[in-house]
């Protein structure tokens, strides 16, 4: 069978930790590169998360350092939620420095695009700073892209802004440009996470299983994201399940348009699900889950690692 290649955009962020593990793991897919941008913590904070990851894991994945702030705004993080490391909770390795990639982000997505004999697809998990950016300076590098999987946006109410998921939020003139770049995208966002929970006694399962479950269990009872009790919502896994098994979701093509001027509504993605705009479908929304199915999917993910 031949795998995926799929690039992980990311800024670790204790759902990317989870997410990441999913993909670095899984047999379906090849990882030939990571890059990291600032979002839920700063630009050296994410690179030195997912550089430490990666000994846990026991992989070696080049790292490339990405944008350190969005394309027009000032940054803003989520240290209130992922903690002041972005990965409380944890005592890992000491990181990789030799995965580090001289390359800037983009340089390297390119490179690596188009050295590829098949389509990548690339998995932004975080702000889309470097995937706008890869697009607008190397735009030849469509023709090597077989689709975008974008963790971010919501089809109802946000979680920074009054509809505006955080990743879109950060920088919505970043997701602007990637949604109206003509390639193919499929949107996870913050409407399946209230339906997808995982909640204590499924960390405690992950917990005995390996030193990856432990390791996910102690920094899941440090995110503020839920909690054990009431459900937590790990928003990036919702991507990676997306690329392994996809039919454990509903989806719906349409339009989504990404607010940028908007008083009240800056990074909303206006996805227009009842084609009110009649305009051009433009994106792949995931509209719903199979709550139990994907809990019992990641949970076994997380306990089979291998």
């Amino acid at each position: 069978m031949t795998k995926r290649k799929v690039i992980i955009d990311t800024d670790p962020g204790i759902d990317d930790a989870a997410a990441m593990a999913i993909m670095l793991f899984s047999e379906q897919v090849e990882v030939p590169l990571i890059t990291t941008v600032t979002g839920n913590v700063s630009l050296d904070k994410t690179t030195y998360n997912a550089l430490r990851l990666l000994p846990l894991f026991g992989k070696e994945v080049p790292v490339a350092k990405g944008a350190d702030h969005p394309l027009l705004r000032e940054p803003v993080d989520a240290s209130d939620v992922h903690g002041e490391t972005g990965m409380d909770g944890y005592d890992f390795p000491e990181p990789n420095e030799d995965l580090l990639l001289n390359e800037t982000a983009v340089e390297a997505m390119y490179r690596v695009i188009m050295e590829s004999d098949e389509p990548i697809t690339l998995m932004p998990i975080g702000p889309m700073t470097n995937v706008a950016l890869l697009l607008r300076e190397h735009p030849d590098v469509k023709e090597n892209i077989q689709e975008i999987v974008s963790m971010g946006g919501s089809t109802s109410r946000g979680n920074i802004g009054i509809y505006s998921e955080f990743n879109y939020h950060v920088d919505p003139e970043a997701a602007k440009i990637v949604y109206e770049s003509g390639l193919p995208i499929t949107m996870a966002g913050l409407n399946i996470g209230d339906k997808a929970l995982l909640y204590i006694e499924d960390l405690e399962k992950l917990q005995k299983a390996n030193p990856v479950g432990d390791m996910l269990y102690h920094i899941f009872l440090r995110y503020r994201s839920g909690d054990g009790k009431v459900g937590l919502r790990i928003y990036d896994a919702y991507a990676a399940g997306y690329i392994l098994n996809p039919e454990m979701y509903t989806t719906q093509k349409t339009f989504v348009g990404i607010e940028t001027k908007g008083e009240f509504t800056s990074g909303a993605s206006a996805a227009d699900l009842g084609n009110s705009l009649g305009r051009t479908h433009n994106a792949n929304v995931l509209v719903d889950v199979d709550g139990e199915g994907f809990k019992e999917w990641f949970v076994n993910s997380i306990k089979n690692l291998s």
